[in-house]
């Protein structure tokens, strides 16, 4: 998992107790609505198919003035122009105050909304919100370790992992946190019920899983079954953040790419081919069990953009990781967006995310721009579902995408300085329509493209 040195992993438990009443109780919330078997709200029925999702993460910390869940209500309308179909929150619950270096990855409840960004009931209002735009909302989930300060610590010590000694453990170095012990089944058994608190007391539809290669597979087989089970019934976007083949497996629509951004990185940064990417096609999909399976590819998220840079610092500047983004919208996988990203933030969100804020003013030509590139997306079957073939070179990302009769030919220079693309065989000499300018255009037997120019184009009919 690539994260910032720093960084957390934790599980958001706050519940501490062996039953749903201690557990609520425990929690600290008293609000006699919140209940484990009542629903609120109408589950909603909009939620994208895994393959049609495009992804957009929220840092409320930098999001906003406020850093708030109201800061995000109040940018909806601007997350759905944008062409994004589910809104993914950083972690929205209290940070542990022992050992802590206030990262929102060192959790102490996990069934309470942290003050810093709301209540409860401005996180319904958040989640109804989206949901009247047509977009769905999940949640980050960590299930490595929880604060030094909840109240499991005292409470249930056989839930953490200790040495020979009895001293409790922090995962892989990262000393704000205490190590769960998944051992334990009672506390597994917590932790899918504070999975499921979150579903039935703000209606969300999902959840990105931190560090999902950290806890066994039979435990995520076991959770994911629990939510889809749950009555009335929902329908879920289950994000892994990890690379293990056997979370399609255990149920989650998706892995994360963290091979494909290392190795668009690399043909940036060290002209590395682009015909990598190929490999990565068919690698990062083992253990696939569905069509809907899918890796989510991105240029930035809150951990690297941390420690790593800005797309324009890695990927040659605004024309540059329009290049590059052209590559995670289209070829395969589902676009992951960083607040921030659609306007070319020039500088790093650093962590713990709360130093800088978003301008969310300036660089409107690269916003409109992400609008394009994602509008296509979405209201293209088959870029979103057609069958890839790759035509790629050293230099340039070039395939199809073909569905039924449609055909969608991408062209892509991912290098600053005019490249020549000999156009395959089959597609030569023939008619297309580019899908932004609404053209004819004519290929011969040859491309030329500027520097991190790209060319979109369907077939005639």
């Amino acid at each position: 998992m690539q994260r910032i040195l720093f960084l957390s992993f934790i599980l958001l438990l706050a519940s501490c107790s062996k039953n749903n009443a201690t557990t609520a109780s425990n929690s600290g919330n008293k609000n006699p609505n919140q209940s484990d078997t009542i629903q609120y709200g109408t589950p909603f029925n909009g939620v994208p198919d895994p393959r049609d999702a495009v992804i957009y993460q929220v840092n409320m910390r930098c999001f906003s003035a406020a850093g708030n869940f109201q800061g995000v209500i109040d940018r909806l309308d601007s997350i759905k122009a944008l062409g994004a179909n589910v809104v993914y929150l950083m972690p929205i619950y209290p940070v542990g105050q022992v050992k802590s270096i206030n990262s929102p990855y060192c959790i102490k409840n996990d069934r309470e909304v942290g003050s810093e960004f709301g209540t409860l009931s401005d996180l319904r209002n958040l989640v109804s919100d989206a949901h009247n735009l047509g977009m769905a909302v999940i949640l980050d989930w960590i299930t490595d370790g929880t604060s030094w300060d909840c109240s499991w610590i005292q409470n249930h010590p056989s839930w953490y992992v200790r040495d020979n000694s009895g001293t409790i453990q922090s995962p892989n170095g990262y000393t704000d946190i205490a190590e769960l012990n998944y051992q334990s089944q009672e506390m597994k058994d917590t932790i899918i019920s504070n999975m499921k608190y979150w579903v039935k007391n703000a209606n969300i539809d999902g959840f990105r899983c931190d560090f999902a290669d950290f806890a066994p597979s039979d435990f995520w087989k076991q959770a994911l079954d629990t939510l889809r089970k749950l009555s009335p019934a929902h329908r879920y976007i289950l994000l892994a953040e990890g690379t293990r083949p056997a979370n399609y497996a255990s149920g989650f629509d998706y892995n994360f790419g963290f091979n494909f951004y290392g190795t668009l990185k690399s043909i940036y940064a060290n002209d590395k081919s682009v015909q990598l990417i190929d490999n990565l096609n068919i690698s990062e999909y083992q253990g696939a069990v569905s069509d809907t399976n899918q890796i989510v590819r991105y240029l930035t998220n809150h951990d690297v953009n941390s420690s790593d840079g800005t797309p324009l610092d890695l990927f040659g500047g605004k024309s540059g990781s329009m290049a590059a983004f052209v590559v995670v919208a289209y070829m395969k996988g589902v676009p992951f967006i960083y607040n921030g990203q659609e306007v070319a933030t020039p500088f790093r969100l650093t962590f713990p995310f709360t130093s800088t804020k978003i301008d969310w003013s300036i660089n409107p030509d690269v916003t409109a721009e992400y609008k394009k590139v994602i509008g296509f997306r979405d209201k293209n079957e088959t870029v979103r579902r057609g069958k890839l073939t790759s035509y790629d070179t050293f230099d340039v990302c070039a395939f199809t995408k073909t569905l039924n009769a449609d055909t969608v030919f991408v062209i892509d220079n991912l290098r600053n300085n005019t490249v020549n693309f000999t156009v395959p065989g089959a597609l030569s000499n023939s008619s297309w329509n580019d899908v932004f300018s609404g053209s004819t255009v004519s290929l011969g037997n040859q491309v030329t493209l500027q520097p991190y120019s790209y060319m979109v184009l369907e077939n005639k009919h």
